[in-house]
């Protein structure tokens, strides 16, 4: 649980850097803001200090000349794609966003639906959204898209997109997730922008890959598991190095992208005011790791939680093979397997034990607590319960829960519910603690340990069910599991 990453050092600068960015254009700035705005997860973990809600309030301080526009692929609507660490689509997390985002005082103007050609499915969230009073744009496909830059800069490229009308100087551009389509938006933008005759212009915050961190730095590479489903690869900026000299790190998608955005620039300036990828960012992250080691570490894990989500799917038959092996080959840059995991070996040690599911979690302190399956209780369940009477001082024979109490929740579930499964779930095992708590004050000072399951790492033997993987994401318990069903198919 070491602490990785100045986060207060990074509010100060990164604002500044804004800041200085905005003042070399002139009445309107296009920012891309890649990764999470906010609930900034995935940052939080590979860089231990990093609030998952620092972007946001770098944003609020620029909340009277900003406007947000939250821009969402059509393919992704169609195909109902899941934003993982929060389990919701992203048509559905567009919405949370908007209101997410109000509800901090920042003005969102528009949605717009990019990458659409004609699915029904994009047309219906239109439809949504429009009777909420909330104005859509829709950008289209492109032929030939990057490389084909005649096309792409004219009347029947993004000439054809609508224009996505703002009101404000600072147009924050933001997305659920990563292939959304955030930068084509802004360049789209800074195409109509040029012939109405408004001066653009746009620079990128981008948390991921870090540019002043080495290509195969585990915080880099933890970022190319993250987006193993896009195929993103982290790269030396070729154009960087050619006109500085210098090696800093990008990803493939701005490296490709960016001849587009160079024509653009030297068609509305006469030069382009970027000489790379690098040049258009303004991410400070890399200058606030105040701990490599520790940051080098969580990545590491990150790497390997990935690899299993990646193993998950690949059994429900959600992804292809790729993907895990993509996270494989990372592992192996990474020089780590999944035995770097220590709940894994605790717990497929504990399966073995016992001949059936069982699950391991690491406590902050580094001792590792294991859970096995019983009549009662599931493995999560056990293993919870476990885990909050070592940290309450409870001695483990002690029970919390009377076994009395738990016998009516069973018989609701398989008489009542027609459940197949008696044994109770790590939710109707916290909900069976607390009812227990309010008559028993060892159960009450169980209950009262559940914070301190924040960011902790567990395993389990078996693939779990959606209620304990929620569950665990609610306690902000890191979970990995077995790609293995608990009962044959």
């Amino acid at each position: 649980m070491r602490i990785g990453f100045d986060n207060e050092k990074y509010l100060k600068m990164q604002s500044e850097h804004i800041r200085n960015r905005i003042g070399k254009f002139g009445n309107k700035l296009y920012l891309e803001f890649g990764g999470k705005l906010f609930d900034d997860y995935h940052a939080s973990r590979v860089l231990p200090g990093f609030a998952p809600d620092s972007k946001l309030r770098l944003l609020k301080e620029l909340s009277s000349q900003a406007e947000i526009v939250i821009v969402i692929s059509a393919k992704d609507i169609e195909k109902n794609k899941i934003r993982g660490d929060l389990g919701i689509t992203y048509d559905t997390d567009v919405l949370r966003l908007i209101q997410t985002y109000k509800d901090q005082g920042l003005y969102v103007g528009s949605v717009t639906i990019t990458q659409f050609s004609g699915q029904e499915s994009a047309l219906l969230f239109k439809n949504r959204l429009e009777k909420l009073h909330i104005p859509v744009y829709l950008h289209y496909l492109i032929p030939g898209y990057p490389s084909n830059i005649p096309l792409i800069i004219s009347d029947e490229g993004y000439g054809k997109n609508d224009y996505i009308k703002t009101s404000r100087p600072l147009v924050i551009v933001t997305a659920p997730g990563p292939g959304s389509g955030k930068m084509a938006a802004c360049l789209s933008q800074l195409y109509h922008e040029h012939k109405r005759g408004v001066l653009a212009g746009y620079a990128k915050f981008e948390t991921f890959p870090i540019w002043n961190l080495p290509l195969k730095h585990p915080v880099n590479l933890a970022y190319e598991a993250a987006t193993a489903d896009l195929n993103d690869i982290n790269m030396i900026d070729p154009f960087h190095l050619e006109a500085y000299g210098e090696t800093t790190v990008n990803y493939n998608r701005d490296v490709e992208i960016f001849p587009v955005l160079n024509t653009i620039f030297e068609k509305i300036y006469g030069e382009s005011p970027y000489k790379s990828p690098t040049d258009m960012g303004v991410n400070m992250a890399g200058n606030c790791i105040c701990d490599d080691e520790a940051c080098r570490e969580a990545s590491k894990q990150e790497i390997i939680r990935r690899y299993f989500d990646a193993l998950n799917a690949l059994a429900k038959g959600s992804t292809s093979e790729k993907e895990a092996q993509k996270i494989e080959l990372l592992m192996n840059m990474a020089g780590i397997t999944v035995t770097d995991r220590k709940v894994v070996i605790k717990a497929l040690e504990r399966a073995k034990e016992t001949d059936g599911p069982a699950a391991a979690l690491e406590l902050r302190d580094g001792r590792i607590i294991t859970g096995k399956t019983t009549n009662l209780l599931g493995a999560s369940a056990a293993l919870l319960l476990n885990v909050l009477k070592v940290l309450a001082g409870i001695d483990h024979e002690t029970h919390i829960i009377s076994p009395e109490s738990i016998e009516p929740i069973q018989k609701l579930k398989v008489d009542y519910l027609k459940s197949k499964n008696p044994r109770l779930h790590t939710d109707e095992v916290l909900i069976a603690l607390s009812a227990s708590a309010a008559t028993n004050p060892q159960a009450r000072l169980a209950l009262s340990q559940l914070p301190e399951l924040a960011g902790c790492q567990a395993h389990t033997s078996v693939m779990l069910s959606d209620v304990d993987i929620k569950i665990f994401k609610k306690l902000e318990v890191q979970l990995t599991s077995e790609a293995v069903y608990e009962h044959a198919l």
